[in-house]
């Protein structure tokens, strides 16, 4: 047992006291090994899946400590918070559950399937602000105009308490763990996780990952200036404004802040789908994300990751595992010239599938390409094994007689598993 972390607002006892009332109230999330990316990666990797919880993210637990924990004249009135997700169905879900009256004000153009899966849970949805900022002001207004007791989605001690139990939770099962790998948006969970963890085994590192392009948190606690912005695929930790009371337990607990960028990102959730058959979003995929950038860093230990949730687009799910096809050669176009002549189109076809490759498209350019009339241009999808095997298939139709590029970029670049 270690010794309680004081002086920052939430402490263990505050912890503590949230596991107890989340019992039968949230999931109790498994917490998984993962030996094929350990292998890889030279570390021993476990996974603590917060995707799992009812409404797919680890805000389940914050959102119910606080609102179990205001007053009767507080739920009779109502609450209102500010989401573009995960923080919205975790507050509407338990507000249902708890029969409080919520009201949750969201960006004009949030993602149809998280506005209506509020909108299910119950809640009055308020779509007004073309970002979260801008919805957070108008929050505040109604807030004030109607009497709403504010749920903020990271900087209030009830939601940190709430988030911390996922620290006792990991450490009761894996209590050997030397490192725990956390996403970092406003700060809720990492605070959280780093007070109960550092409690209970003070030797543990604590490090926090942001998406690149929202380092909020790393410039707040470097006195660095504002940067964050852009369209990120970790939009959970999209956050330009980190929290005061989670900056002060993050500046004093975390041992260090990895950015994440985008192709990193977009890879950690495609390796996470193929290898482990786990759904995460950006922000789930965060920890991961720092890991295939870290390896020595993180070499020889055992490391627990937060997969914090799996609330991602479909449309957006499948064209990362699309583009991770793409980026791994196992997914290419091709570009072949051809005599515009009965048959040709059809030798292509047999060439190709000599080499065991498979077509998955073909399209016959003839009228809108700067090529002779009697030649044409037949551009050809394929799904290869690797580069390797891409290589074969080119030399192949070029042994046939077809000129041949490849017009898909194969990445050398972005993080494999490799």
């Amino acid at each position: 047992m270690g010794t309680t972390v004081t002086g920052l607002g939430v402490e263990l006892a505050d912890i503590e006291a949230a596991a107890r009332d989340l019992q039968g109230q949230v999931v109790r999330t498994p917490m998984i090994a993962a030996p094929r990316l350990s292998s890889m990666l030279g570390c021993e990797i476990f996974l603590k899946l917060e995707n799992q919880q009812y409404t797919g993210s680890f805000k389940d637990r914050g959102s119910y400590i606080k609102l179990k924990s205001l007053s009767d004249a507080q739920k009779a009135t109502g609450v209102i918070a500010m989401s573009a997700g995960n923080h919205a169905q975790g507050v509407a879900y338990h507000a249902q559950r708890l029969g409080i009256p919520a009201t949750i004000v969201m960006p004009e153009h949030a993602p149809f399937s998280k506005v209506e899966r509020t909108r299910s849970f119950g809640a009055r949805v308020v779509q007004s602000g073309e970002t979260i900022d801008e919805s957070f002001e108008v929050a505040q207004r109604l807030m004030e105009e109607q009497g709403l007791t504010f749920v903020h989605p990271y900087d209030d001690p009830a939601v940190v308490a709430g988030q911390g139990t996922i620290g006792l939770e990991m450490l009761a099962d894996q209590p050997g763990l030397d490192a725990i790998v956390v996403p970092i948006g406003g700060g809720g969970v990492a605070s959280g996780i780093a007070i109960s963890a550092k409690a209970l085994k003070p030797d543990i590192e604590i490090f926090g990952v942001e998406a690149a392009l929202f380092p909020s948190m790393y410039e707040a606690t470097h006195g660095l200036p504002a940067t964050s912005g852009g369209a990120s695929i970790a939009d959970g930790i999209a956050v330009k404004s980190p929290g005061k009371l989670t900056r002060a337990i993050i500046d004093r607990l975390v041992s260090q802040i990895f950015l994440a960028e985008e192709s990193t990102l977009e890879a950690a959730i495609a390796i996470l789908c193929e290898y482990q058959k786990i759904v995460a979003e950006g922000a789930g995929a965060a920890p991961l994300a720092a890991l295939l950038n870290q390896r020595e860093r993180f070499a020889g230990r055992k490391v627990g990751l937060v997969i914090c949730g799996g609330n991602i687009d479909t449309r957006v799910l499948a064209s990362v595992l699309m583009r991770g096809l793409v980026r791994d050669g196992r997914l290419v176009r091709l570009r072949v010239d051809i005599n515009d002549a009965p048959g040709v189109l059809a030798k292509v076809s047999t060439l190709i599938g000599r080499t065991g490759a498979n077509i998955v498209e073909v399209y016959h350019q003839r009228l809108f390409h700067d090529v002779p009339v009697r030649r044409a241009e037949i551009d050809v999808v394929i799904e290869t094994r690797n580069a390797e095997h891409v290589r074969e298939v080119i030399d192949t139709i070029e042994g046939g007689g077809f000129s041949t590029r490849m017009l898909s970029t194969l990445s050398t670049d972005g993080p494999s598993l490799g």
